[in-house]
């Protein structure tokens, strides 16, 4: 029963999300080479180009944040190619964290199968420079949705002593994801110390400190 559930609820968040007010562009073409990917013939198009197997097995969660993507896009089944929609398994070790990041490209709406996670999103800087961006968080449980807006920065974080795992529809065939830590302290080349001295307002030692973690 519990993996009837899992499916069902990927397949409606699935469809969902082609709802989105921000979604890829209605495709003008079917099979054809669009949107930077080469479509079949279609007279050669199969059954597997629409097909993925393996939503149903965890994500190895044994890294820094305690957290792992599977991601069903584009890349995975091609079949989406101007379709405007791609979905994700995310699972969390206990307390894992999948970091403040952003999709360029798509809305993602969540649900949560196991667990308790704390999530939210930040708005985007407001018109008057005297007021600050404002965050919404929303504890969840298993078969609560949540919806985070195109763009934004967002998170989900387990607060639970035991696994969880979420289900999410994005609006866009290959959404993107910005991971802002990864970005910001982590480029290559890196970013010079000076512009994320004055940008973060500390000293550069804890520049140099986070750039060496990334």
């Amino acid at each position: 029963m519990k993996l009837a559930f899992l499916f069902i609820n990927a397949i409606l968040i699935a469809s969902l999300a082609t709802f989105a007010y921000a979604s890829d562009p209605d495709p003008l073409q079917g099979l054809l080479f669009v949107n930077g990917k080469i479509c079949k013939n279609p007279n050669k198009v199969v059954a597997d180009d629409f097909f993925f197997s393996g939503l149903n097995k965890a994500g190895n969660t044994s890294n820094a944040v305690g957290s792992r993507v599977t991601a069903v896009n584009v890349n995975q089944i091609a079949g989406l190619n101007t379709l405007g929609i791609s979905l994700v398994r995310i699972d969390y070790a206990p307390y894992g964290l999948n970091p403040p990041h952003t999709h360029p490209r798509a809305t993602e709406i969540l649900v949560v199968v196991e667990g308790t996670l704390y999530v939210g999103f930040v708005t985007s800087n407001p018109a008057n420079p005297n007021l600050k961006n404002k965050v919404f968080t929303k504890y969840l449980y298993p078969g609560d949705v949540f919806v985070f807006p195109e763009g934004l920065i967002h998170f989900q974080f387990n607060v639970g002593k035991t696994n969880a795992v979420v289900f999410a529809g994005l609006s866009s065939q290959n959404p993107g994801v910005i991971t802002i830590a990864n970005a910001v302290f982590g480029s290559d080349p890196p970013i010079n110390a000076n512009v994320l001295t004055k940008a973060f307002q500390v000293e550069k030692n804890v520049i140099d400190q986070l750039q060496a973690q990334f």
